[in-house]
Order: C-alpha cells, then sequence, then structure tokens
C-alpha cells in the first residue's frame, strides 16, 4: 500500500511541478472518509511521501462515506489554496463529475484512486 501511494503522490508532484513554478508544490488528496483504516493510512503515505520531496499536500474527507457535498467543498477549498493536482477516492462518482470539470477549466488535474468496497 505504501509504495502505491508514494507512486501516486510522485506522479502527482510531477504534474504539479510542471505545472506550477512555485517552489512548492501543492497537491490535494481527498478521501472518502478520515475514519476507515484504508483512508487513514493513505493519507499518512501521501504525507510521508509528499514531505520527502519538498511538496504541500492538502488532504481533506467527508464528514461520513456519502458526503459528496463535502468532496466538492475539498475541491473548491484546495483550489483556493493553490492546488494544481488533486487525488481524489470519489463518494459518487457521477455526481462529482461537475466539481471536477470546472476544476479542470482551471487546469487543476485530477487522479481517481479506488478504494475498497467497505463491507
Amino acid at each position: 500500500m505504501k509504495k502505491f501511494t508514494a507512486s501516486l503522490v510522485l506522479t502527482a508532484i510531477a504534474f504539479a511541478a510542471t505545472s506550477v513554478c512555485a517552489a512548492e508544490p501543492v497537491i490535494g488528496l481527498i478521501t472518502k472518509t478520515e475514519t476507515n483504516p484504508f483512508f487513514v493510512k493513505m493519507k499518512e503515505g501521501a504525507q510521508a511521501e509528499a514531505k520527502k520531496l519538498g511538496a504541500k499536500l492538502l488532504s481533506a474527507a467527508g464528514k461520513q462515506d456519502g458526503d459528496n457535498a463535502g468532496q466538492v467543498t475539498a475541491i473548491e477549498n484546495m483550489m483556493a489554496a493553490g492546488a494544481k493536482t488533486i487525488m481524489i477516492t470519489a463518494n459518487d462518482s457521477k455526481a462529482i463529475i461537475p466539481s471536477i470539470k470546472k476544476a479542470q477549466a482551471q487546469g487543476v488535474m485530477f487522479i481517481a484512486l479506488d478504494s475498497p468496497t467497505d463491507p
């Protein structure tokens, strides 16, 4: 898992670095929740890799599984903070599309992350 997350962060940093000339690329990570152990480990791995590579990682999650509005707000907040690359485990992949398209029109790249199905 750690290697998988690290490679995603490396990819995100590469995209962010090529699209922004800032000293510290800003990358977003949006997960479904902050309590699921899978997402906790994903965030920990992403934070460690971002720190190692000199990037600023912004992270957010819905208040509960299925919180699409929380993910939309997270996208807007990350854009306002300068993120040019956002990794996301979408709660509702169809409902989030309008927000992603709006962000993409402003130059934000998205990396869709797969997640385990909750029991």
